[in-house]
């Protein structure tokens, strides 16, 4: 990426931050908000990494970071950055004025794998993706790389223990092979395929999963507590989604939108200690783009019975949503790697709607957080 500014970063090692699904909106959105913080364009906000509490967490620095990635899609990343712009996500003018870091991280973003039909296949293409992964870093001369899942949301394998390694997992794969840290941001198999387990029991790095908490479960994994310790009986927890672009028309496949409901689900049986009734519906609205609107329905029971609803809107644009935490958990896999850290990274369930261990609600997983920064402070060794 270039540099705007001459700055301390310059003469700090650079870190690769490889995406899954590189020229989506939320890679887009990633590369672009990186860039403009990188050249003090605009202010960090959303990037929890960025406040007081890791000031001395010692995590790569925004202008070190360097992007490449893998996506089916050809669409270049200015392109794909003007469109996000003509749409409201991006600010108007930024794609131009970024056109230069854009066009380099898009130079670097290499054709992605299809599905593979039997397992000599699998191989070959996980050997491919971890050869691309292993030459960005060569080539940008990297302390290490990143690799971040934000690609569409697949359908939850039927047979997982026999059948073929869908996509995500192929992805996940190949980042154990190149030995790079591995984040999953989406509800798809990735690592948590069963014919990983061993794979990345044993892989010697450090890894987060999976789903990133953006918008409806960031509000559940808030609100879900709140009836627990109060002792009120929730009776009912229904939602809907509208929302269009390439996620709309992903989780319009009802195997993928199932896959997204779990995380969703999780959060609730967590909380709560049951499921209640009810259902997440997620309606395909091409005309919405990148914006989503989820609603929420609560009916719960307070004292002597007598029976309560909270209603909940939620509007938001989820690259906008997605892109820092993208950015803050490329930042945290980095320094656990640097760190000699391997396996589940504890503390980092803040992030996700499905998360590898933790507390399930977002006051604890906050804590946890903070006391992974703590533990991030000082030298590596």
């Amino acid at each position: 990426m270039t540099h705007h500014n001459a700055s301390p970063a310059d003469e700090a090692p650079r870190t690769g931050v490889w995406l899954i699904g590189a020229r989506g909106s939320v890679a887009t959105t990633t590369i672009t908000g990186a860039a403009a913080l990188a050249a003090r364009l605009h202010p960090p906000t959303g990037m929890v990494t960025e406040t007081a509490p890791f000031a001395h967490a010692s995590l790569p620095p925004l202008d070190s970071l360097v992007f490449g990635g893998h996506d089916t899609a050809s669409c270049p990343l200015p392109k794909r950055a003007e469109a996000l712009a003509e749409a409201g996500v991006l600010p108007y003018g930024l794609p131009a004025a970024l056109r230069a870091e854009l066009t380099a991280a898009d130079a670097a973003i290499r054709p992605g794998a299809p599905a593979a039909e039997n397992a000599a296949a699998e191989d070959e293409l996980i050997a491919k993706l971890a050869a691309d992964i292993a030459e960005f870093t060569r080539a940008h001369q990297l302390a290490r790389t990143v690799v971040v899942n934000v690609a569409s949301t697949e359908p939850i394998p039927s047979d997982a223990a026999n059948g073929p390694l869908p996509p995500s997992s192929l992805y996940a794969a190949a980042a154990l092979r190149a030995r790079c840290p591995y984040v999953n941001f989406t509800p798809s198999a990735g690592l948590h395929h069963p014919r990983l387990a061993e794979t990345a029991r044993t892989a010697g790095v450090p890894h987060a999963g999976r789903d990133g908490k953006t918008g409806q479960t960031l509000l559940r994994s808030v609100l879900a507590p709140m009836f627990a310790q109060r002792a009120l009986a929730v009776r009912a927890w229904s939602g809907s989604n509208l929302l269009g672009g390439g996620d709309g028309a992903a989780l319009a496949d009802p195997a993928a939108a199932a896959a997204k409901n779990a995380g969703k689900a999780r959060v609730l049986a967590d909380n709560l200690g049951a499921l209640p009734e009810g259902e997440v519906h997620i309606d395909d609205v091409p005309a919405m783009g990148d914006w989503k609107t989820a609603w929420d329905h609560i009916a719960f029971d307070g004292f002597l019975g007598a029976r309560m609803i909270l209603q909940t809107i939620w509007q938001g644009c989820d690259s906008a949503l997605a892109a820092p935490l993208v950015l803050d958990l490329a930042r945290l896999l980095a320094r656990a790697d640097e760190l000699g850290r391997t396996g589940p990274v504890p503390g980092l369930g803040f992030y996700f709607k499905d998360p590898d261990n933790g507390p399930a609600d977002l006051p604890a997983q906050w804590q946890a957080l903070l006391e992974l920064a703590a533990r991030f402070a000082g030298p590596a060794r």
